[in-house]
Order: structure tokens, then sequence, then C-alpha cells
């Protein structure tokens, strides 16, 4: 092994830098991760805009994290071994004492640190994470593609697992980008007639080609119009955290459908009291999913054959990446690979 690796830190909220540094020893109930690819998520924006700049060392992002495992910590259960591949999404391991994993609620464990956020993420060659956020990789995915499903993959599984709608139901996802492109994969293998809404035109091909049944551009016409015209949705996912967009398109939901949001803006969600009393509807906030959740969405996308659709760049070429991601120039999801595999695709 080696005793020094490279890694991308924030060394100022919003530059990212490349160093060396000592590879560290995995403490009790940890693993060292040897890390092939890590994805580029939305959510890395707050990380790195927002990094404390009196942490040493300084914080290295990312949280859709696939690899290795290089070294074992004492008492880590046996179901791990050094060379088994595994991944790490946001969620980087429960405390398994908490009143919420008591319950079995381990994605809302209260101790749960964020990866790339309140403990060093993906954008290295080596890693560190506790065993209990650990996710087995599938040798059917390669690094590169299995990256993005441990977070844009879950979270928009999960939200259609919980939406409350049936094989044959209308379910609308709102924002056709790095969430929403995986989430009309999932909703078209999952037997649902597939609304995609997007505000331009520009998607409306890719749309139709990953899964939706019918395209709504908000630029032309009134969503939520056009769903009640269809009989409603049953069920809308929306990726987006624009609150006044999201709370437009509520009007088009069945009697007893459910809004799921995926989006986590900070501005308030307006929202008709009426309209949920009357109809019986309801509004859901799903985070991603626990590692055994994270395994049933890896494995899904290999039985349905659901893949990201992603660029690959390397490791030293982070800071360019999170520049595209943040521009919205990426078609649709960016992956960071440490070991010069993979191509663009």
């Amino acid at each position: 092994m080696k005793t020094t690796y490279r890694a991308m830190q924030v060394t100022r909220p919003g530059t990212l830098e490349l160093v060396e540094r000592q590879t560290p020893t995995p403490g009790a109930g940890e693993v060292l991760i040897e890390v092939e690819a890590c994805g580029i998520c939305g959510a890395d924006a707050a990380d790195i805009e927002g990094a404390d700049p009196m942490l040493q060392p300084p914080r290295v992002p990312g949280h859709e994290v696939v690899g290795r495992i290089a070294a074992l910590g004492t008492n880590t259960p046996s179901i791990w071994k050094v060379g088994q591949r595994v991944g790490v999404g946001r969620l980087g391991g429960y405390c398994n004492e908490c009143i919420q994993c008591r319950q079995g609620r381990f994605q809302l464990c209260l101790n749960q640190p964020f990866v790339g956020a309140t403990c060093d993420g993906g954008y290295a060659e080596m890693m560190l994470a506790r065993s209990t956020g650990l996710v087995s990789i599938p040798d059917e995915l390669n690094a590169e593609e299995a990256a993005p499903i441990l977070c844009a993959g879950i979270a928009t599984f999960n939200a259609l697992k919980k939406c409350g709608a049936q094989a044959g139901d209308m379910v609308a996802v709102l924002g056709i980008g790095g969430l929403g492109h995986m989430a009309l994969q999932y909703a078209r293998r999952m037997g649902f007639k597939v609304v995609a809404v997007g505000r331009d035109s520009d998607i409306a091909e890719d749309a139709l080609t990953l899964g939706a049944h019918v395209y709504i551009d908000t630029s032309q016409e009134d969503a939520a119009a056009k769903l009640k015209s269809m009989g409603g949705a049953q069920a809308i996912v929306t990726t987006i955290g624009h609150s006044g967009t999201v709370s437009a398109l509520m009007g088009g939901l069945a009697p007893q459908g459910r809004l799921v949001l995926l989006g986590a803006g900070k501005d308030p969600l307006p929202v008709s009291a009426g309209n949920l009393v009357v109809g019986e509807r309801s509004v859901l906030g799903s985070i991603t999913g626990s590692p055994y959740e994270n395994e049933k969405t890896l494995d899904f996308s290999v039985l349905a054959g659901v893949r990201p659709i992603i660029e690959v760049m390397s490791l030293e070429k982070a800071n360019e990446v999170y520049q595209k991601m943040k521009s919205g120039d990426v078609k649709f999801r960016m992956v960071l690979t440490m070991t010069g595999r993979g191509t663009p695709q």
C-alpha cells in the first residue's frame, strides 16, 4: 500500500486544490477504501462553497464513492474483506445506538456523518469510511456507472417506492437532470405511465428516450393543467428545489395523489391547504436511504438495465468538473476516476 495518496481538498470556500496526504489507518469499525471513482452531485456545491475555512486538514468533498477495501479496522464485521468492491453514499454510516437506529430506520440515524460535508469524501485516491455505511457493489456494474447510483439512483428509486402509485398509474417527474434522468428510467421499468416535466424543448427527446411516455414543456404550457387534463398524476416526484415551480405543479395531482420532495430548497413551499384536504392529497420528503436499500437499488439497476448517463474525467480535473456541474452544462452526470479507467459516455 502507498504511504501517501492524492486528494482534492477545499482549501478555501469554492476552491479545490490537489494535495498529497499521508495514508491513514482505519480505526475501530472503519475501513480504508482505495477509491476508483466518485460521482459529482449537485449537493457537492454546498459542501465546497460552504466548507469551514478553519478546518484542518481541509475537507475532501464527494459522496458517490466506489472502490475496494484496502485495510480493515478492528471490530469490522466479517462480511467485509480486503479487496472487496464497496461503495459509500451521502449517509456515512449509522451509529446503531440512537432511537432511530433501534427502530430500524438507519437512514434517519441521529449520529450519522454526511460524507463530503462532515467527514472526508471521495475526491481522493483513499478514503476512510464507517463499516455501517458500506454498500456492496455488483460485479455487473463498473465503478464509474455505479457511483451515481449511490446517490442519484437511490434517491429517485426510493422516492418512487414511497410515492404510493401502482403499476399503470401516472407518475410525473419534475426536473430532468442528474436525478430526473434516473427517475424516468426507474419509473418506466416499475410500470408507471411516466410524464417528464421540464422547462425547455431541448430535453424532450432525451426524456422520451429515457422512459417518459409524455414530455411537458413548462415554457410552452401549464404543466398542472396538462396533468389534470390527463386525469391527474397519482404521484409527482420533484428533483428541483425551486419552491414556486414545485408549488405550481401541485394542481396536477389526482385525488389522494402524493408529492414527493427530493430537491431541498431553502425557501418555504407554498401549499394550498384546501387542495390537500379536499382531495386527500399529501406531501412527503424523501432522503436517500440505508446501505441495504442502496444495494437493492443497485440490484434493480442491474436487473432492469438502468444506467446513469455519465461523462468521466480524471481526479486532477475536479475543479473543471465542478465548475461545469455548477454551470448546468452536464448531460447528465459527471464522474471522477482515480485510475484513468473508463471513457466518456
